[in-house]
């Protein structure tokens, strides 16, 4: 009869499943999951064991970043950089146009409206010629002048140009609401440049009949628009703009107002094809004698025929304050 050998049965009993295992302190515990001597295990696994799950994921997110890859790929076919996908009633952006104005308050506030300044102190109205400087400078760049590329021209009312041309904005001429002259920022006779937000494809649909006219339309951009169907002028294709003072009390206080070059957008940057070059038309705003010490709450409307107005959504006008100390 053969007999027992007392080392396997005490590791029989040792690998009983049932049975509490030794216990082992926190540090050996720790030791023994960083590497086991006995097993070769590092973190809880082989060195086989680690080298199967690393092909495994290595393959599995490799073959994820190709599907990725391809899916995009796929998507950027469909698109041009040039032209969006989804254009006018289609898109987020709609068919009614914003309009903006410049200069905009300090960041620091970006809920501001407010254009406050003192005449008589260049340091204080320093930052709002400075703000405007810094706009208008792509519109001064060479490239934006005529004859300084083959797709920037000098356009007029009534001249055809192909898609792909662009007009010139020449701002250096908008006498007194110029660089030169602080933008009159220095005789308390500031300038506002107002600018018509892009949208892709648009076209406006000119008031260049006397028929229907807004009965809300101010009643001098009435009487310029009769004046000019009378005269069966060329400039009646133009998206108009008017600024005046929300409440009576602010008409009374915002004084001359003057529009430089014309009182509107040329028709005939329009519509808008994100050509090479292209710049959004300006209207400088210049408010001659407002009311000193009184704050003026001013809204400024563009107006054409597919131009809807709400104050509320900010669409079709813009608001903000004019303080002068």
């Amino acid at each position: 009869m053969v007999a027992k050998d007392p080392r396997k049965e005490l590791v029989t009993e040792s690998m009983n499943p049932y049975e509490k295992p030794p216990s082992v302190t926190t540090g050996q515990s720790i030791k023994n999951f960083l590497y086991n001597p006995q097993t070769g295990a590092v973190l809880g696994r082989t060195p086989s064991s680690w080298g199967k799950i690393g092909i495994f994921y290595l393959i599995f997110y490799g073959v994820l970043a190709a599907l990725v890859a391809i899916c995009f790929f796929i998507f950027f076919q469909t698109l041009d950089p040039r032209v969006p996908k989804w254009q006018l009633e289609r898109s987020l952006i709609g068919t009614n146009p914003g309009l903006g104005f410049r200069p905009m308050p300090p960041e620091d506030n970006v809920e501001s409206t407010l254009i406050w300044f003192k005449g008589s102190n260049r340091t204080n109205y320093n930052y709002w010629v400075t703000s405007l400087k810094n706009f208008l400078a792509d519109y001064k760049k060479p490239g934006s002048s005529p004859g300084r590329g083959q797709n920037v021209v000098n356009c007029r009312d009534g001249k055809i140009i192909e898609p792909w041309q662009v007009c010139v904005v020449n701002v250096r001429d908008w006498h007194p609401c110029t660089e030169e002259n602080f933008f009159g920022y220095h005789t308390s006779s500031p300038c506002v440049f107002l600018k018509l937000n892009k949208i892709y494809g648009w076209m406006p649909e000119y008031y260049n009949t006397t028929e229907n006219l807004p009965p809300d339309m101010p009643k001098q951009l009435n009487a310029t628009i009769h004046q000019l169907v009378q005269e069966n002028s060329l400039q009646l294709n133009t998206i108009w703009v008017s600024c005046e003072g929300e409440n009576p009390s602010d008409q009374e206080n915002i004084g001359v107002v003057k529009y430089y070059p014309k009182q509107g957008f040329p028709g005939y940057f329009y519509p808008y094809y994100h050509s090479d070059g292209y710049l959004s038309p300006l209207v400088a705003v210049q408010f001659e004698r407002p009311r000193p010490g009184i704050l003026i709450n001013i809204e400024c409307k563009a107006w054409a025929r597919n131009i809807k107005h709400h104050r509320n959504d900010k669409i079709g006008s813009v608001h903000f304050e004019l303080l002068v100390d």
